[in-house]
């Protein structure tokens, strides 16, 4: 046998997996090529003839039955091992649940761009935080901005695991914020703003900040100058705001979905 070839009426990523899950158990070189939108009688046979001359063997995960019916039957007849690894499966949870399936080829698709979606989001919030690349802000869906211990962090990453490219900026006095902000539409930018006090209690209890000096960063009239400076470019900006003084991570993230008009992607 030189190959495994995985059918599938969809994208086939699921035949794939499993084989090469299965394959990772033996010290064996065999390669595993993918079939996919095989939805016809005609494209079965052509994977059972190449599957004849590879000396190779199926597995599939056609949904239809007529479609899993021919596969069989046409291993059989060329005598090639052909495995069927979602209509068992199908017929019991029929049973279990007294319904029959949808038969809907490429359903699971919708599932699988939902997940890559999510890790493109979360790989470009990750790359985009605290201030970091900056020269690509336009294609973030949500920035956020506030000072230091106003959770930008957290809830970008809440954010993006929910679809979004989060980019979040730190706000600091004397150290200058990217123009285009203000250019951009005003859906786009959230200032996440905070009571002096609470971030006072925020910093005592927190590390320091690199970016500015520790003797400032716990100090309540320089912390008092910094929530003066953030209310100067908010009300330049004239962004939507979230008073982050006591709000958790997921309260702030509905109300920031709420006032931007946006869903789960």
């Amino acid at each position: 046998m030189t190959k495994i070839f995985a059918v599938s009426d969809g994208t086939g990523t699921t035949a794939d997996t499993v084989a090469r899950a299965a394959l990772a158990q033996f010290d064996a070189q065999i390669e595993v090529e993918i079939r996919a939108n095989v939805r016809t009688a005609e494209k079965i046979h052509e994977v059972v003839l190449e599957a004849v001359q590879t000396q190779g063997l199926i597995i599939h995960t056609l949904v239809l039955e007529d479609l899993r019916r021919e596969m069989f039957n046409a291993g059989r007849t060329h005598n090639v091992a052909t495995i069927d690894l979602l209509g068992p499966l199908l017929v019991r949870l029929s049973e279990t649940l007294s319904t029959m399936p949808r038969s809907r080829p490429g359903v699971f698709k919708s599932f699988e761009t939902g997940y890559l979606f999510r890790i493109d989001a979360l790989d470009f919030t990750v790359r985009h935080d605290d201030g970091l690349m900056r020269h690509d802000l336009d294609e973030a869906d949500l920035i956020l901005i506030g000072l230091s211990r106003t959770a930008k962090t957290p809830l970008s990453i809440y954010l993006a695991y929910r679809g979004w490219k989060v980019a979040n900026l730190p706000l600091t006095p004397g150290l200058p914020i990217p123009s285009e902000l203000f250019e951009f539409p005003k859906h786009k930018v959230v200032g996440l703003t905070i009571s002096p006090e609470r971030l006072f209690e925020l910093r005592v209890k927190g590390s320091d900040h690199p970016g500015i000096s520790p003797i400032f960063y716990r100090d309540p009239a320089y912390i008092r100058k910094e929530v003066s400076y953030a209310k100067e470019i908010f009300d330049r900006g004239k962004w939507p705001l979230i008073d982050m003084s006591h709000k958790s991570v997921e309260e702030a993230a509905s109300e920031i979905m709420s006032l931007v008009g946006v869903e789960d992607r």
